[in-house]
């Protein structure tokens, strides 16, 4: 896993005192667990201190913690709900338990409907109807559905209107004053619109006017000793406050965006993107930029969208930035080529959408005055690593850098990794595995130019296809091979009969299987071993190479691995481990002899002649 130097200790005393939610990650930087808290600081370092008694499975899930990251909200139910939608999308390995959408109701405004009404909704669809939440308590949800219908009449009756008016007699709410009989047509379509403008107005923050008179109307009640009518009063407040702390986290349109946003200091900016997919914040990104000085916040993140999308597979439907950028019609036109559809750029004045980009500057700021310094050390060894191997090869703007290992055991069936770093970072949801269908044994070449072939020929053909941006489309800026010569000559002639100019380099390792250097344009490049640019390399190597074991040892442990010696007449595991015991390779078991091979205690002279021609014929 790559850290970049996160010391727990130091990064436990920038926590800040306010909500969020905590992400936890392990060695492999895998999101191991999610959790809220009304004050960070408080809530993550208690993971950390020994006497707390915490149960056992935190207890073991502490010991795997390597770094963890926090994404604060502007309360504890938007900190809630996030929590929500990121057990949802990642699904951590500790999480007991992953909460559903029914946890959380919203209040729905039927406004499709002639005379529309307002109710509980369990979940969110795609319907007509407006929603708003989701909220945490039902018993608050229930308590102004009954405040709005008594403030605004509005009906309560599921009747179809107004095919149903004047069929049946007005119920009981219309004579206790809680309902205006749309069903008798006492009140026209358009009045009664009237009455749900306000409603949703009210649902959309407009909450002042209400407490006022719901304050009014207690302080009256208890001057008058009703009291009972006083803290009916006095827990409708409740009710209307609680449900005034609108969350921004969750989406009620369920499209796909991106919010942007940056904070800047002197010559240091950091930008902030939160996706939202499905109508749900899942997660978040942040980047540190060096500016120049008094840049203006329009011209970075103006500068980020052309760098950020330019090398990104997915772009969502719409952007929403802090700020108006100068080029915003020109970066839609563009952004909308690259996605097949139309995109937009909108800058939030008011509403829920405003206080989500004001909550992605506030993340931009905190990162950038807390983590400034480790920023800038993770850019030395990322960004500024890429540069360094921009420098060696002479190469401009590597962004995206693929690499390609193969493993195999002994005549096992070998499998490829494809393994991608982008802007000096491992890209992990792009990584991906191969099986080796077309080669016997154990040929790294003839598997390598399988593998690179598949891969490019699918990108190509998700490129030519109308589908949705698929996970090969994008190209790399450079191919890294786990060899020299031999490996990039393979993967040259891949590319040439693709017809596709991508530079190839390998990663030359000395008789200690130690990376020494590059081989580029035919020659090799030695590297300075102190360097970021050569431990950027190193890791690299380091993570094909594991990657395409893991896959390889994974297929092993479920069986799925065959070994061509299960193909030879009269060999079967335990005549097949013998053979591997005494020759060690599958070279060493062509190179034998029959008498060799009848030197085996398993072995008879028909099975030790079927293996002799088995690897002649």
């Amino acid at each position: 896993m790559e850290n970049y130097n996160f010391v727990i200790e130091d990064e436990l005393k920038k926590l800040p005192g306010k909500p969020g939610v905590y992400i936890m990650h392990d060695e492999t930087d895998q999101i191991i667990y999610v959790g809220k808290a009304i004050s960070l600081k408080n809530r993550v370092r208690q993971y950390f201190q020994s006497s707390r008694n915490r149960g056992a499975k935190i207890d073991q899930m502490v010991t795997h913690i390597r770094r963890f990251e926090y994404i604060v909200t502007d309360s504890e139910l938007e900190a809630l709900v996030l929590e929500c939608n990121l057990i949802k999308e990642h699904r951590p390995k500790y999480n007991t338990m992953l909460m559903d959408d029914k946890a959380y109701p919203f209040i729905k405004v039927t406004v499709e409907e002639a005379y529309p009404r307002v109710m509980l909704a369990r979940k969110m669809v795609k319907d007509k109807s407006k929603y708003f939440g989701p909220y945490t308590s039902s018993g608050a949800v229930r308590d102004t559905i009954d405040l709005i219908r008594k403030l605004y009449q509005i009906r309560s009756c599921n009747r179809n209107l107004p095919r149903d008016t004047g069929k049946e007699r007005p119920c009981l709410n219309y004579h206790i004053k809680q309902c205006k009989a749309p069903c008798q047509g006492y009140i026209s379509e358009e009045e009664y619109r009237k009455s749900i403008d306000e409603v949703i107005r009210f649902l959309n923050g407009n909450f002042d006017t209400i407490l006022k008179e719901l304050e009014e109307k207690m302080t009256q009640a208890s001057e008058e000793l009703e009291f009972e009518k006083a803290i009916e009063y006095r827990e409708l407040m409740g009710s209307v406050r609680q449900i005034s702390q609108k969350q921004k986290i969750t989406d009620s349109s369920g499209e796909d965006r991106d919010i942007i946003a940056a904070a800047t200091e002197n010559e240091d900016a950091v930008v902030q993107v939160f996706f939202i997919r499905g109508g749900r914040l899942i997660g978040r990104d942040h980047f540190y930029l060096r500016i120049a000085k008094d840049e203006e916040i329009s011209d970075i993140i103006s500068s980020f969208i052309k760098q950020y999308y330019a090398g990104t597979p997915y772009i969502p439907k719409e952007l929403m930035l802090q700020t108006d950028v100068e080029d915003a019609q020109v970066l839609e036109e563009w952004l909308a080529k690259k996605r097949g559809h139309k995109v937009a750029i909108q800058v939030p004045q008011k509403g829920r959408k405003e206080k989500l980009v004001e909550l992605a500057a506030n993340n931009a700021a905190l990162v950038l005055s807390k983590d400034k310094e480790r920023l800038k050390r993770e850019e030395g060894r990322t960004i500024g690593a890429v540069k360094e191997i921009e420098k060696l090869l002479g190469i401009e703007n590597i962004r995206r850098m693929e690499a390609f290992d193969i493993s195999n055991t002994n005549g096992f069936a070998s499998v490829g990794s494809m393994i991608v770093y982008d802007r000096g970072k491992p890209k992990r949801n792009d990584y991906r595995k191969f099986k080796i269908k077309g080669v016997q044994g154990a040929d790294d070449y003839a598997s390598m130019r399988e593998v690179l072939t598949r891969r490019f020929q699918h990108g190509l053909a998700e490129r030519e296809s109308s589908r949705e941006i698929g996970s090969f489309t994008t190209f790399p800026d450079l191919i890294m091979m786990d060899g020299g010569r031999g490996q990039v000559n393979i993967a040259l002639e891949v590319l040439d009969e693709l017809k596709l100019n991508i530079p190839v380099c390998g990663m030359v390792k000395d008789d200690h299987h130690r990376t020494r250097g590059l081989y580029f344009d035919n020659v090799e490049i030695p590297i300075d071993r102190g360097s970021e640019g050569f431990k950027l390399i190193t890791r690299i190597q380091d993570e094909a190479h594991r990657f395409a074991i893991e896959f390889h040892r994974k297929l092993r442990s479920q069986g799925q691995v065959h070994s061509i010696l299960d193909d030879i007449p009269g060999v079967g595991p335990a005549r097949r481990r013998e053979l591997m015991k005494a020759f060690m390779n599958l070279d060493a078991i062509k190179e034998a002899t029959v008498e060799d091979l009848m030197k085996l205690p398993s072995m008879n002279e028909n099975v030790a002649k079927n293996v002799y021609k088995f690897f002649r014929e």
